[in-house]
């Protein structure tokens, strides 16, 4: 759905006429003796900044059209103060449609960035299965900061496996721009691979690790959470460096399921202390677990305060998980009262409250 415009998007049609007709009134009131006619190249200058070049050049030609009028209202047509004011006009005019020429290119060219990005996220965030295996069900919520690319260094993807387990990861690559969109490919293309092959979660870490050692130089790296379900329940967490995933259980209960052991992001292994420990937990039906990025958790308010995520775990308790995901973004998104200033990724896993216990 096309976002609703704005109040200054639906004035700018319309301030080029205004302003014109402003000038006439003050011109007609002052005489001639004042000389407000050169202010009708406002009306051309308002233009290039909505619509196309011909709209532009039809502006500057109607201010061009009054300007002579003004001037012949007051006698002063021929004159040198006349002659200059549509100079004036026929100047500003040009240096507008020029303007307008310039900004319908930078348009375009940012339509066909917006075209690429959402290309590329569509190869490198696929939609996930809302059915995960056994009784679980999942929904996944992806925000870029940059709202021109639709994209950044965010990850997460899902993959079931042949022993009836489902994997899952949720990262946040350090930096921004196409750098990280990079790394980002190659830690899901090590994921993607690793993941139904692996017997261990530890070993598909491992795989992780080696392929961003091939691909990162000096101190970059990539934060994630590593997850495996089984159909009975049981989850194992894998976390490098990440901000540890919300527990919502099925009566409203909700606590961080803090690692045992911290542990660097992936890309610093040979820097830091071993690699994490796994936590397992078990989710009974209805029970959530909520994987996220930072983007969310350091959301900050207009006091400067962090988004209080466990304070709002309640509105999780929506009937299907897209929906329960949706009402965590709007929160987040009005809580920011603007633009996000990181991305921000999501992933719910709930246990069916038909599943078996």
């Amino acid at each position: 759905m096309q976002p609703r415009g704005t109040g200054v998007d639906l004035l700018l049609p319309v301030l080029p006429f205004a302003a014109m007709a402003a000038v006439a009134a003050v011109e007609l009131s002052a005489g001639p003796e004042v000389g407000y006619l050169a202010l009708f190249s406002i009306g051309p200058a308002f233009a290039c900044v909505s619509g196309t070049v011909r709209r532009a050049l039809l502006v500057g030609a109607l201010a061009f059209v009054l300007c002579t009028a003004a001037a012949c209202y007051d006698g002063l047509f021929g004159s040198r103060r006349a002659t200059v004011a549509l100079a004036s006009v026929a100047g500003v005019t040009a240096a507008a449609a020029l303007a307008a020429t310039l900004r319908r290119r930078a348009e375009r060219e940012l339509a066909d960035v917006r075209s690429v990005a959402e290309a590329a996220q569509r190869v490198l965030l696929r939609p996930v299965p809302t059915l995960a295996a056994g009784p679980w069900a999942l929904a996944v919520s992806y925000t870029s900061a940059a709202a021109e690319a639709r994209i950044g260094g965010d990850l997460y993807e899902v993959v079931p496996t042949a022993a009836g387990t489902t994997r899952v990861v949720v990262g946040d690559v350090q930096g921004k721009g196409l750098e990280a969109v990079e790394t980002a490919a190659v830690v899901l293309g090590a994921f993607r691979e690793a993941a139904p092959e692996e017997p261990t979660l530890e070993a598909v870490g491992a795989r992780m690790e080696r392929a961003l050692n091939r691909r990162l130089e000096g101190e970059e790296f990539v934060s994630a959470v590593l997850a495996e379900t089984t159909a009975d329940g049981v989850v194992t967490l894998l976390n490098y460096g990440h901000p540890p995933p919300l527990v919502v259980r099925a009566d409203g209960r909700a606590h961080l399921a803090e690692p045992a052991r911290c542990a660097p992001p992936l890309g610093l292994a040979a820097l830091g202390p071993a690699g994490p420990e796994a936590h397992h937990l078990r989710l009974g039906p209805g029970d959530q677990l909520l994987l996220y990025t930072d983007g969310v958790t350091e959301t900050r308010d207009h006091a400067g305060e962090f988004y209080p995520l466990l304070e709002r775990a309640g509105l999780l308790a929506v009937d299907h998980p897209d929906g329960a995901l949706e009402a965590l973004r709007r929160d987040v998104a009005a809580y920011a009262a603007g633009p996000l200033k990181d991305d921000a990724a999501m992933m719910l896993l709930r246990r069916r409250p038909d599943g078996p216990g």
